[in-house]
């Protein structure tokens, strides 16, 4: 079949389905998190059982992973509605109110679905889609990933047939038109290193997409492949024509099963609608992917080390030059994206490069995507226009922090990124100035802390990390971050040294010096960001023994006041495992400090309205 017979024989599916009842639910590894396939499962039962014959769709995630599992009805001259925090209890009430009767079931709704605009399905009620530009986000949660033609009838696979009628270096002057830059942390110029690769005399060219996700806090690539992985096959298709390759490799950790797997049920629809293969469209072009399933392990997100991995060498990363575009797998020119990198490119190609570069900043152009985690409201995925600022991801998109408690921070890029205080709650979200207030974009994963969080944890939190992915090539990514991290356990101990903050300054540019690939590089970055604009914590913790978020076990201790403990009240001394609190029925209850384990679950259990169990730093402040 011609590209135009697929498309109409996709366009006809899809319409059908639009026009009849059916139900969608998001089963993405979020949605499956909280249950989503028992519901699933549930709704088919009772539907069964009513003799109704619906389709339940499985989707991806629509970024709203704090509302899962979410399931949306569609009914046919009415509204689209969109359900969250569903329960098994609730798919009764669903199917008889809404289904089977003319009850929306509003108390349950999250709001309507709304589908006009490039913007793609938006839910108008929430007040986040107003900020958000979602364009490799649009079509996930909407649509079933293992179905080709939903992709198809959305838009897919036109920026492929659109290609295929341009030469290679057409579109690589689009892509480099655009201003698109690669999404995996480096921003390298996507277009220039494009052409590299194509300018490489060197044969056969192969193309990696670099599924290897690790961050903390980091999960926008297995959203994007468990949502739409047609979309980066595409990309991959395109830039596979565009330099001259005919083999495709998409690198993802095997920690992400329902990724591989539905990234594997791509790859075979597409190949059956002619879209990989020897001659892709009748184009005479031929271009193959396979799945490449790595172990896990950070330092192979860094791409030399990936293609060392892909080798079945240990994964090491390697110095440049030559680059990958020159001698990359199997010394061969290989060009490697990220998932959303490749994801873009579609797009590029269909809508021009104009319209790309025509959003977000001078330097940075089009949309960045960001996992939103940690002490905010709504957790989950957004996709803004570069130059949004953290203000506006935080409080219009995130809804805020929890329990209304104080912004005090957001770690960006996670561990090779670095921590932003509320004083840069106004910087734009771009390359640029994130790399200009210490930060960078990393991946893209975000992780907000309230004032209940300790800077110098937080930076030891992320050391630790490090330490344990480094690959121990470089002796100063090696031996460097585990004398960092043992230096910030001190501190948090109560064993610090004012000189240590010297000490950490001087060490952490020495690493970065003496590490060969961005792992080590940046893995100083938690601990000079929040010496940067945190200081006065890491002062706190070493002069006087203090933490003052309350955080650090050796610093701190739990007390009982007894003007508010209720005598009558036991809670504490049930839950204690250590049997730390004295005091039997009409006593008052006293924590012995020598017994305790700092657990908090005394202070969990106290009931709010006696508040009697309270945390104290420096633990000298504890009553004789």
């Amino acid at each position: 079949m011609t590209f135009r017979e697929v498309e109409d024989k996709a366009r006809s599916e899809w319409e059908t389905l639009q026009n009849r009842i059916y139900i969608t639910i998001s089963t993405a590894t979020c949605g499956r998190a909280a249950g989503a396939l028992d519901i699933a499962d549930l709704i088919n039962k009772e539907l069964a059982r009513r003799s109704m014959e619906i389709p339940v769709i499985e989707t991806g995630c629509m970024g709203l992973c704090y509302a899962e599992p979410l399931v949306t009805i569609s009914k046919l001259e009415s509204l689209r509605i969109v359900y969250h925090n569903i329960t098994p209890e609730l798919v009764p009430r669903l199917i008889d109110g809404y289904i089977l009767g003319d009850d929306p079931c509003l108390e349950l709704a999250l709001g309507t679905l709304e589908t006009e605009g490039e913007n793609g399905p938006y839910i108008p009620e929430l007040s986040r889609f107003e900020h958000e530009l979602r364009l490799i986000l649009r079509r996930c949660g909407y649509i079933d990933p293992k179905n080709i033609y939903h992709y198809i009838a959305n838009g897919g696979y036109r920026g492929l047939d659109k290609a295929l009628r341009m030469s290679p270096e057409e579109i690589i002057g689009k892509v480099k038109g655009s201003g698109l830059r690669g999404r995996g942390g480096a921003g390298f110029p996507a277009g220039s290193k494009w052409e590299l690769c194509r300018t490489a005399k060197d044969t056969p060219k192969y193309v990696i997409c670099n599924g290897d996700e690790g961050d903390p806090g980091a999960f926008m690539d297995r959203v994007i492949l468990e949502s739409d992985p047609q979309q980066v096959i595409e990309g991959m298709i395109i830039a596979g024509y565009a330099i001259g390759a005919r083999e495709g490799y998409i690198y993802v950790r095997a920690e992400y099963p329902l990724a591989v797997e539905r990234t594997q049920v791509a790859l075979r629809q597409a190949k059956e609608l002619g879209f990989l293969g020897d001659d892709i469209m009748g184009s005479g072009f031929g271009f193959h992917i396979e799945i490449a399933k790595g172990a896990g392990a950070f330092v192979s997100g860094e791409a030399t080390a990936l293609v060392s991995a892909m080798e079945g060498r240990r994964s090491e990363p390697r110095p440049r030059p030559p680059r990958l575009a020159e001698a990359g797998l199997w010394a061969k020119p290989t060009l490697l994206n990220n998932v959303k990198t490749f994801s873009y490119v579609p797009l590029i190609i269909e809508w021009g490069a104009d319209w790309f570069s025509g959003i977000g900043t001078k330097r940075s152009k089009g949309t960045a995507v960001f996992a939103l985690a940690g002490k905010v409201n709504n957790p989950g995925l957004t996709e803004v226009p570069m130059g949004t600022t953290l203000r506006e991801i935080v409080y219009d998109i995130a809804g805020g922090m929890q329990n209304g408690k104080r912004f005090k921070g957001v770690q960006i890029g996670g561990p090779s990124g670095g921590c932003l205080p509320e004083s840069l709650l106004d910087t734009p979200v771009d390359f640029d100035s994130l790399r200009e207030a210490g930060s960078m974009m990393g991946s893209g994963g975000m992780i907000f802390m309230d004032e209940g969080d300790c800077a110098v944890d937080t930076a030891e939190f992320f050391l630790d990390f490090v330490t344990r992915e480094s690959c121990g090539k470089c002796t100063m990514c090696r031996l460097g971050t585990l004398h960092l991290l043992h230096i910030l356990e001190d501190i948090t101990k109560g064993r610090g040294k004012m000189e240590d903050i010297d000490l950490l300054l001087a060490l952490a540019e020495d690493v970065k010096g003496g590490s060969l690939c961005g792992l080590g590089s940046t893995a100083p970055n938690p601990i000079l960001t929040t010496l940067r604009y945190f200081r006065d914590e890491y002062e706190a913790h070493i002069g006087e023994k203090r933490c003052p978020a309350l955080v650090c076990k050796e610093l701190i201790a739990y007390y009982i006041l007894p003007e508010k403990c209720d005598r009558g009240c036991e809670h504490c001394v049930l839950v204690c495992p250590t049997e730390a609190i004295k005091g039997g029925k009409g006593e008052v209850k006293v924590i012995d400090q020598n017994k305790c384990s700092k657990c908090s679950s005394c202070l969990q259990v106290c009931p709010p309205e006696y508040n009697a169990v309270v945390k104290l730093s420096p633990i000298s402040e504890l009553p004789p």
